[in-house]
């Protein structure tokens, strides 16, 4: 049998040229073009910056000529009485935030998908997507009203019931609880679509089978959707990983205050009130920076369980 030789490094798609494969879809690397140019400005020039976490930066000097300190600032970081608290703060918040937003995006998903009537069902997904789309700057002012001890409607329902009035945003343990509920109530619609998707994929097939052996509608969730949707739960779960340390800064900055920084204060807000507003950059810098690794290490053992567990991979 004559041997066939492999074809040139030079060949790409389709056994084509590399200059023929550049001529065929230059126009679609054309149109990524602009995306990549915000991404080196906006996202790769900017870590020139983070040698500020590494010297006494002053303004007025610039980063190349401020003086070096080394690891004073990471020093400095676990040495501070607020860092670890923040970094506690932080990591309740956010644990409660990713199970919560797991698990009931679930359960409204499975609860959807048995409504009948497809006009009521459209309804009710328009209205729980709803408040994903509104910023938290909004969102932040009328929770606000609604929450507050001074004709709040909240507290006036728990005042009509014979309850005391509670101060939600005022009190540490009340204000994480408002915090994680309220983060659940604006993103639960939005984060079940990939389960709703999931459930519209399963062969109908399996639940006449199911029907026919006299399967209740409980059953045939507990035995034929559950089982199906669970590896993509498990890759939302591993995933989800990588953001343990984002707690919510749009959401705690505009609902928190100095009287639950103890319990409220997570490293976002705190890198933004001691690194902007006192004007210690260096050592807010320090902390953002410790804060990425981490993510950035979770990311990656989020990804390798996620090919381990549900056999995903992006490449």
């Amino acid at each position: 049998m004559q041997a066939v030789a492999d074809p040139p490094f030079f060949y790409g798609k389709e056994g084509c040229s590399v200059a023929s494969y550049w001529r065929k879809t230059w126009p679609f690397h054309l149109l990524v073009l602009p995306a990549l140019v915000l991404c080196i400005i906006f996202n790769y020039i900017p870590l020139f910056g983070v040698i500020i976490a590494f010297e006494d930066y002053q303004p007025w000097l610039g980063i190349t000529k401020s003086a070096w300190v080394g690891l004073e600032h990471f020093r400095t970081l676990f040495e501070y009485p607020d860092s670890k608290q923040v970094i506690w703060n932080t990591l309740i918040i956010a644990s409660f935030k990713l199970v919560i937003n797991l698990f009931v995006p679930i359960i409204f998903a499975l609860l959807l998908n048995e409504v009948a009537k497809t006009y009521f069902k459209r309804i009710l997904q328009t209205l729980v997507y709803l408040p994903h789309f509104l910023s938290w700057v909004i969102l932040g002012g009328i929770m606000i009203d609604i929450l507050s001890t001074d004709g709040g409607i909240v507290n006036r329902l728990i005042e009509a019931f014979g309850g005391k009035s509670i101060f939600f945003l005022g009190d540490g343990q009340w204000f994480r609880v408002t915090v994680i509920i309220s983060d659940v109530w604006k993103e639960f619609g939005f984060s079940a679509i990939i389960f709703l998707a999931t459930l519209v994929g399963i062969n109908p097939a399996l639940y006449e089978a199911a029907e026919i052996d006299g399967a209740t509608r409980w059953q045939q969730v507990i035995y034929i959707s559950i089982p199906l949707i669970l590896p993509i739960v498990i890759v939302v779960a591993t995933l989800s990983l990588g953001r343990i340390l984002d707690a919510g800064f749009d959401q705690i900055l505009n609902l928190y205050n100095p009287l639950v920084f103890s319990h409220g204060d997570i490293i976002d807000t705190f890198v933004y009130r001691v690194g902007l507003n006192n004007g210690q950059f260096s050592f807010g810098t320090a902390v953002g920076l410790f804060k990425s690794v981490i993510g950035f290490i979770l990311i990656i053992v989020s990804y390798r369980l996620a090919y381990k567990l549900a056999n995903y991979r992006i490449f």
